[in-house]
Parts: C-alpha cells; structure tokens; sequence
C-alpha cells in the first residue's frame, strides 16, 4: 500500500493492526504511532483516494459495455 498524505508530505507504506504506521523511508523500517492531528490528515487522504477509485472504476465499467 502507498496513500500520500499531502498535508503532511508523507507516503503511508504500511499500518499495523494496533494502528502504527510506517511511512516511505530509505529504510522503511521504523513504525510510529500517528499523533490525533496526524490519524485524521491519513483518514482524509484515504477517503479521498477511495473517492477517486470509485470514480475509475465506475468510468472503466461503463466502458465494459462498448467492447
């Protein structure tokens, strides 16, 4: 997974069960545990990029009738 986060300039590359998060890194290896500020900056880019897919996948489905 990759979501960027532009109010903080920061790629999410993974995220724990117990809600750690490790962001795009030369060594991609620490995890850390997003502040209040931070969890709602990565829940407003996340909701922004399902929006977007919806839309992609609803424009590429309304294609599957024209082939």
């Amino acid at each position: 997974m990759k979501l960027f986060v532009e109010p903080m300039d920061a790629t999410v590359v993974d995220v724990s069960p117990d809600g750690r998060v490790r962001y795009e890194s030369k060594d991609n290896e620490e995890w850390t545990t997003p502040t209040l500020q931070e969890r709602r900056a990565i829940i407003y880019a996340a909701e922004n990029e399902i929006a977007a897919l919806k839309e992609l996948m609803e424009i590429l489905e309304s294609l599957k009738s024209e082939v």
